[in-house]
């Protein structure tokens, strides 16, 4: 699903709603950013996961480390 592009005087707006401090020459870049994690976050949220489980579910396997006095 595609969305319009934030602008820069959209991304000032919305950073004076948060609170934000954004100087006027950093408009254009915060809205370019933005728009790149949208399109990364839209992609992954077309992603099946399935029966995938969660993180959680797994253990990390611990390699057994041989000590060694060497130097």
């Amino acid at each position: 699903m595609s969305h319009p592009a934030l602008t820069p005087p959209e991304a000032a707006r919305w950073a004076r709603r948060a609170g934000l401090a954004l100087p006027a020459d950093r408009h254009a870049a915060v809205a370019a950013t933005a728009d790149h994690i949208h399109s990364v976050v839209s992609v992954l949220r077309e992603l099946d996961f399935g029966d995938t489980p969660p993180a959680l579910a797994y253990r990390a396997a611990v390699a057994k480390e041989t000590r060694d006095a060497a130097v």
